[in-house]
């Protein structure tokens, strides 16, 4: 059996990995008819005359995405591009069919929140933006609490992550709203994500002399023991008294348990 070489993507893991790879070339493996009547923005029409000339053509470092109908010649299509070495090649899983579904389940936006979007330059309530960044994590840098909770009852994603590996979550501690952050949570977010770095948000609050937001990360289950890829937790990079103070009992605790 052939090793896949590619991604394959389900509906819910189009828009951030679009998000993280916005130069995508993006393929359509359908009929003219059917990329006439319908199509991701930006995308090129791919069929058995010119896939060899978009191979040839194309940077084999540019990421390649590919559709069709239901999922099954996009993969074929994925491969013969993974086999001509390209790095970043994925699919979309039930294809176009399957994304129309998805979207024809979606929860409306209402008025307000349309406009929000707009004004922030998102096209919808999941496809990331600059850096990487989704509408909920936008909302949650800004600190706008009524737009979180807009986003989150629209169906947003609490486990998308940016181009530097951070959740929404993050971003909420950045705003230095434990509200928010404790309706992130709620919502199902993971306290313990770490990006690229090995950082987790405790951490990060910690190093940010945020006592807030620690003490509300930590009542929710934070754990303060894990470590970065150098070996620092929480507690080593506490930039404030309370901070210290916070995780000193924090540690303590959860090395007794």
């Amino acid at each position: 059996m052939t090793e896949r070489k590619f991604q394959r993507l389900a509906v819910s893991e189009l828009g951030a990995w679009l998000g993280a790879n916005p130069d995508a070339l993006i393929l359509d493996a359908r009929d003219a008819n059917a990329f006439a009547a319908g199509n991701i923005e930006t995308s090129v029409r791919l069929d058995g005359r010119n896939h060899e000339g978009l191979i040839f053509s194309t940077p084999k470092s540019r990421p390649v995405f590919i559709y069709c109908y239901r999922g099954n010649a996009s993969q074929t299509y994925a491969q013969q591009f993974a086999d001509f070495g390209f790095r970043n090649v994925a699919d979309l899983v039930g294809g176009w069919e399957g994304l129309q579904k998805a979207l024809a389940h979606r929860p409306a936006v209402d008025a307000g929140l349309a406009t929000w979007l707009n004004n922030n330059g998102f096209s919808d309530v999941q496809t990331a933006g600059t850096h990487g960044n989704t509408p909920l994590m936008h909302a949650a840098w800004k600190g706008e609490a009524s737009v979180v909770d807009a986003l989150l009852a629209a169906g947003a994603r609490v486990d998308a992550v940016n181009n530097d590996g951070n959740t929404a979550l993050w971003l909420a501690c950045v705003s230095n709203d434990p509200a928010i952050v404790q309706r992130i949570a709620s919502a199902g977010a993971d306290i313990d994500h770490a990006n690229l770095t090995g950082a987790t948000s405790l951490m990060y609050a910690a190093s940010s002399s945020k006592p807030d937001i620690v003490a509300t990360l930590l009542a929710l289950g934070a754990d303060p023991l894990i470590q970065t890829q150098d070996d620092f937790s929480a507690l080593d990079m506490a930039a404030s008294v309370e901070c210290l103070q916070l995780l000193r009992a924090a540690t303590r605790t959860a090395k007794q348990a």
